[in-house]
């Protein structure tokens, strides 16, 4: 995100101009689309670039439009390809959500988190917002969230270190409570 400049709205096709759906909760769904595994790539080409620009481009061949969706992909959602991501069949490499910030929080198991701390923040109903409030602004208001919502507290909880030294164990095994009751599912699997 840019201030000096606006927010991306359309995209540039081979010379054709398409308005992007840039609103959170079409982003969100996309990463859904992108993580169902019942579903191959081709068909998730599909139904991406019809999410994203509200075309399925069939003019094209499927390598021209996997090419195309990964690329709107990286610019618009902002997240670099990984070289040991999934391919298409083609061979190509197809988007995939970095889970860079999933050991702090996740955005569909922390949703009532979320939408509880953006009430309470900013008064904000993310409901209400569904098709209107652009990804990159949600983006940016998440992070900004205070520390004294429930999603600023519990990110807190799942990031905070365990004391140590002498005469700790108590606030140690509160933490450890704590840590349990709020961990992502994911994690839960990752501890032994």
């Amino acid at each position: 995100m840019n201030l000096a400049y606006p927010l991306k709205e359309t995209a540039e096709i081979n010379g054709i101009e398409y308005d992007l759906d840039m609103s959170f909760d079409n982003i969100l769904r996309l990463f859904d689309l992108l993580n169902d595994n019942e579903l191959n790539d081709v068909v998730k080409v599909s139904i991406g670039l019809e999410m994203l620009i509200d075309d399925r481009l069939e003019d094209y061949t499927i390598e021209e439009r996997a090419n195309i969706f990964i690329e709107l992909f990286k610019s618009v959602v902002g997240k670099e390809i990984e070289e040991s991501q999934p391919v298409d069949i083609e061979g190509n490499p197809m988007p995939t959500i970095p889970d860079d910030d999933k050991k702090a929080y996740d955005l569909v198991q922390d949703a009532e988190y979320i939408y509880a701390s953006f009430m309470h923040n900013y008064q904000i109903d993310l409901f209400e917002q569904q098709g209107k409030l652009h990804w990159d602004k949600f983006k940016a208001l998440l992070n900004g969230l205070s520390d004294d919502t429930i999603f600023g507290r519990v990110v807190g909880i799942r990031t905070a270190d365990l004391p140590k030294g002498k005469g700790s164990a108590k606030e140690r095994e509160r933490m450890r409570k704590l840590k349990r009751k709020f961990a992502l599912k994911e994690d839960e699997n990752e501890r032994g």
